[in-house]
């Protein structure tokens, strides 16, 4: 297995235990994640991301498969089953990752998925009629990014 492969698997089992702080050590110092609900993050924000999500994490479970990677860039996929903590309802997000690579570290990451699919498991009836107007998913983005913040000042 290509050392980067095995990079992208540390970070996924790390994330199956919830350790924030081991998905952050396959992190380079900066980092730059993406995804529908964060769309770009850099260095210690993306790291912090994974910490407020591991540590808020509630019925979690994670599966991972079809990693690929060479020297520079990888991917894998990924699906994350969990409730919802502001409104109790479950989730299964089911994502797409791309990886680039520096010095042994992850240097990019961009995660895919289905914000409007996300949205109507995670918010019932109002995500399915609202979930995929561009205002409501800039309210999602807005909420996240607030928690985020607030998780990152304590």
């Amino acid at each position: 297995m290509h050392p980067n492969a095995k990079l992208i698997e540390q970070f996924y089992q790390a994330f199956q235990r919830l350790d924030g702080d081991a998905m952050c050590a396959c992190y380079a110092e900066d980092v730059v994640f993406s995804d529908p609900v964060f769309p770009e993050l850099r260095g210690v924000e993306a790291k912090n991301m994974w910490r407020m999500l591991t540590s808020r994490a509630q019925d979690f479970s994670l599966v991972f498969d079809s990693i690929e990677a060479n020297d520079s860039e990888g991917s894998a996929h990924w699906v994350a089953s969990y409730s919802f903590s502001q409104t109790g309802r479950f989730v299964v997000n089911d994502i797409h990752a791309k990886f680039r690579f520096k010095d042994g570290k992850i240097i990019q990451h961009r995660d895919h998925f289905d914000l409007w699919k996300w949205s109507r498991q995670a918010m019932g009836w109002k995500g399915y009629l609202l979930g995929s107007l561009p205002f409501v998913q800039n309210k999602i983005r807005q909420l996240a990014a607030k928690n985020l913040r607030k998780f990152s000042a304590k």
